[in-house]
């Protein structure tokens, strides 16, 4: 295994996980889970970067970051890249990794037993629309937070009903001039905002809409 493909790196990430986390993006999902606001990350294959040149940009970041999140896409069909990237983050830097994947635990408990301490706590399920989203730091109910060391056991303080500030979301630019945005809004939030910069006299294209028209 010599590259990954890789959606996106962002630090700092503040809506995924306690405190300034440094936020990875792996590419390709064949989940693909209707009303995926993600769907940008489905495609495998693209934003093929050497694993080297990961690690390399993960060192510049490991200093400042209270932790790892990686997302997806779905992260566990990259699983050695996964391993690569999970295993380097613990030699340079004492900080929790947090990975959300779609699949459910019995799924990975096989890489998680080849790879063991490398998951501190691990968020679970596929994301279902027709479920109510009640829950911190989930897409959906049906969705589980799994702590899987002694650091993880921290993120069990998400396992709660989420408040009006687990929904801010963080949002950046690419050098495009793309926005994207981290987090996990609530529902309709997406097409609130459309609402509202349409309203500013902007168009706007989402995601989440380039799923619907595909």
């Amino acid at each position: 295994m010599t590259t990954v493909s890789v959606s996106r790196l962002h630090f700092p990430i503040t809506t995924l996980g306690p405190g300034r986390r440094a936020g990875l993006w792996l590419q390709g999902c064949s989940i693909r889970c209707p009303g995926c606001i993600s769907v940008d990350t489905w495609e495998p294959g693209t934003g093929t970067v050497p694993v080297a040149e990961l690690l390399d940009r993960l060192n510049v970041i490991a200093g400042e970051a209270d932790g790892l999140t990686v997302s997806g896409g779905e992260p566990f069909e990259q699983p050695d890249a996964l391993a690569a990237v999970l295993a380097h983050w613990r030699a340079i830097s004492l900080t929790s990794t947090l990975v959300f994947t779609g699949r459910e635990l019995g799924e990975v408990g096989g890489w998680l037993a080849e790879h063991p301490g490398l998951v501190d706590a691990l968020i679970t399920g596929p994301f279902r629309s027709d479920l109510p989203q009640t829950l911190a730091l989930r897409g959906s109910d049906n969705q589980r937070i799994h702590a899987l060391t002694a650091a993880g056991a921290g993120m069990l303080s998400y396992d709660r009903v989420a408040t009006t500030a687990d929904r801010r979301l963080d949002v950046a630019f690419d050098e495009h001039g793309h926005a994207w945005l981290a987090g996990i809004p609530a529902r309709g939030e997406m097409a609130r905002l459309r609402r509202v910069l349409a309203a500013a006299g902007h168009r706007t294209v989402t995601s989440d809409m380039v799923g619907a028209l595909s």
